[in-house]
């Protein structure tokens, strides 16, 4: 199954603390936030484009591939994945952010297989803590962890699908926290989830970073 991917890297990452794109820090073994993140899409055969939203600075400080494709973001997340799928060709498109470096080409697999017979699905993880409802800081209620997932990336969609579900939120001058809910708020699409193969955290706080 053919698909292009969006990979999100555009921003400063302020909360990290670094005083710069928290997707160019080194890991362990050298390799950046944002390289680990792309080479599973690299190494994919059925990715036919990764368009990668990283401010021009940034750009020569990457891995060079034929696949990668620029593109400006915006000052919000939601504002990057719209400007992106401007350059989307492909049929079906996976939206990952680069800020998420343990994904593995099991995860594309298994997101792949699932969007043959799915209009949409995402990379998620079971909720392992008991999860509570905070009103004015007491607890109104306690919620099944049997049925609450942890959203994660890739999320993978019909281009078209997605598209038209974007263009409408814009124009309403929705604010959205991932792209699954913009289906959720504009169509009548069901969304499978797949359990993440790792973790699949985002890298955010000071403390990631240590």
């Amino acid at each position: 199954m053919r698909y292009d991917a969006i990979v999100l890297a555009y921003g400063k990452g302020q909360r990290s603390g670094l005083g710069y794109n928290k997707v160019l820090f080194p890991l362990s073994d050298k390799k950046t936030i944002l390289e680990h993140a792309l080479l599973p899409f690299i190494e994919d055969e059925d990715c036919d484009k990764i368009i990668v939203t990283l401010e021009k600075e940034s750009r020569s400080k990457i891995i060079v591939h034929p696949k990668i494709f620029f593109c400006d973001g915006g000052d919000e997340r939601y504002k990057s994945v719209y400007e992106a799928l401007r350059y989307v060709d492909s049929d079906h498109v996976m939206i990952h952010d680069g800020a998420r470096p343990d994904i593995t080409i099991q995860d594309l697999i298994n997101l792949k297989s699932c969007l043959k017979m799915e209009d949409a699905c995402i990379l998620a993880s079971r909720a392992k803590d008991t999860i509570k409802v905070e009103v004015d800081g007491h607890i109104q209620k306690t919620l099944d962890r049997d049925h609450i997932y942890l959203a994660k990336t890739p999320q993978a969609f019909k281009s078209e699908l997605i598209k038209d579900a974007y263009s409408k939120a814009m124009a309403d001058g929705a604010c959205f926290t991932d792209d699954a809910q913009v289906l959720e708020l504009y169509t009548d699409s069901k969304i499978k989830l797949v359990e993440c193969t790792t973790k699949n955290d985002k890298y955010t706080y000071q403390e990631d970073f240590i």
